[in-house]
């Protein structure tokens, strides 16, 4: 796979039997030798480790950075404490998806944004494009930075040993910065998974004996097939699938991301479609008979109307359960509403909406912290 970037743990990938695959640019583990079942139970029932260096950090750094941050993302920056987080879209002025990320808040003159690895360059030119008139700096340091996401239940108390920083004081959404077995991390209580865990941001230098101290610890491998599998299980958006610069964040399901006394890029067109009223909504749908997987751009029926189409589909192994996100129209399909989904020509299986997410995890704001948690 020649021409394709590499985490700085390619070779603990080759050495821990990882089956690489391109993604998005990236030669990347899908899994290892024990699959993604297997991955996806470690991680819900102890404790997985996922190496996801290839996602893009990008700084905003300056007197203005705070407002150039409420100026791009449609959540309220203002609102968080120094140390706090929060996930956000980023839209285009027609409201369209620039990309969904995390906004950490580090001081009032530093801000990092952490992106999807499929749209780093894209972000940072519109974020900088859009940041002109600010008194900010707008830096892309992606390649100084590697990330490691530790999910499941037992990981706080499988962690706490090494760390240099109280795990049980970083609130659900918040950070810290301090020594994780002495090697210097930004540790934040975040994830893409539905569990409780952490994501370490070290350089590029520490993330192996990083990696190897995790294992040591108890931490499973696992890749890109169980990431994908296990945020799909807790209805998190994918760019790409449940987002694109064609979905706006309330189609999405996401207005609790979206603050109206913000002055923000695609407010205008949000409130207008707010106030229209949406045509289509993001639901989540079970499958009722057995004959197939719903794929993404399977159609989505209604007798012989055409309605809709899937975003993902896929068998939940934690459930048991074929299931599937899609876009229909946002009138008529609540709860128990029955549907045919086209797996194939001439295929279709019955369906029914159901409530998201399809699986709740070890995720626990109210314990981590005093904010409600809203997905």
């Amino acid at each position: 796979m020649a021409d394709l970037k590499r985490t700085p743990l390619y070779n603990e990938h080759v050495r821990c039997g990882g089956k690489l695959v391109e993604f998005h640019g990236w030669e990347l583990p899908v899994q290892y030798a024990n699959g993604i079942i297997k991955e996806a139970k470690a991680v819900r029932e102890d404790m997985g480790v996922f190496d996801v260096s290839h996602m893009g950090e990008i700084f905003l750094r300056g007197r203005d950075a705070l407002k150039a941050a409420e100026c791009l993302v449609t959540n309220n920056v203002s609102k968080l404490k120094y140390g706090e987080i929060c996930y956000s879209p980023m839209c285009y002025e027609d409201g369209g998806i620039v990309d969904d990320l995390l906004v950490y808040k580090k001081t009032s003159e530093e801000i990092l944004m952490v992106v999807n690895a499929s749209n780093v360059e894209k972000d940072f030119n519109w974020i900088k494009q859009n940041t002109e008139s600010f008194d900010v700096e707008v830096l892309n340091k992606s390649d100084q930075y590697a990330q490691l996401a530790v999910q499941g239940p037992n990981v706080e108390e499988k962690l706490q040993e090494y760390s240099g920083v109280r795990l049980d004081q970083i609130p659900f959404y918040s950070f810290k910065e301090g020594p994780f077995n002495g090697i210097d991390c930004l540790i934040s209580r975040t994830g893409y998974t539905g569990e409780d865990g952490f994501e370490f941001y070290t350089s590029t230098e520490a993330v192996i004996p990083l990696w190897r101290k995790l294992i040591e610890i108890g931490a499973k491998p696992a890749g890109l097939g169980a990431r994908d599998l296990l945020r799909f299980e807790a209805c998190y958006m994918l760019y790409g699938n449940e987002i694109t610069n064609e979905t706006t964040p309330l189609e999405a399901g996401l207005k609790w991301t979206v603050d109206f006394t913000m002055d923000f890029i695609g407010k205008t067109a949000l409130e207008q479609q707010e106030e229209k009223g949406l045509e289509r909504r993001l639901k989540a749908f079970e499958v009722t008979e057995k004959g197939g997987i719903p794929r993404t751009g399977n159609k989505i029926f209604n007798g012989d109307q055409e309605i809709g189409f899937v975003t993902t589909g896929n068998k939940s192994t934690t459930l048991n359960k074929i299931v599937a996100l899609g876009y229909v129209p946002s009138k008529g399909y609540k709860l128990g509403k029955e549907v045919e989904i086209e797996i194939r020509e001439n295929k279709r299986l019955k369906a029914k909406v159901v409530k998201k997410p399809f699986y709740v995890g070890s995720v626990n704001p109210d314990k981590h912290s005093k904010k409600k948690w809203k997905q």
